[in-house]
């Protein structure tokens, strides 16, 4: 049977399964710093649940125990180092604008 005359059939590829990113015995803790920070990008920023793959229920409680860090200065808010690196490479020049009349 030549390929243009074959049915269309599924792949017989096996996926590997991924591994969930919290195990049953990790408490979901603001103090759990390790744990905590997989959840947050380069930026600073709470990373969504479909990056995380995690339930509902466990992104709730992300959420929380990163927010209760922040509050209590174990993580910065933001996280600016990038910034800062580039302001410093390239001088801001300052154009003086003329009011047309």
């Amino acid at each position: 049977m030549n390929k243009s005359k074959r049915p269309f059939t599924k792949s017989k590829q096996s996926f590997r399964r991924r591994l969930p990113p919290i195990q049953s015995g990790d408490r979901i803790d603001y103090r759990n710093m390790s744990l905590i920070s997989r959840f947050i990008s380069e930026q600073g920023k709470i990373l969504s649940r479909r990056v995380n793959r995690v339930t509902l229920k466990q992104q709730r409680l992300i959420t929380i125990a990163i927010k209760q860090a922040r509050i209590l200065s174990l993580l910065p808010f933001l996280n600016n180092q990038k910034q800062f690196e580039r302001s410093e490479s390239t001088p801001r020049t300052t154009s003086l604008r003329t009011r047309k009349k």
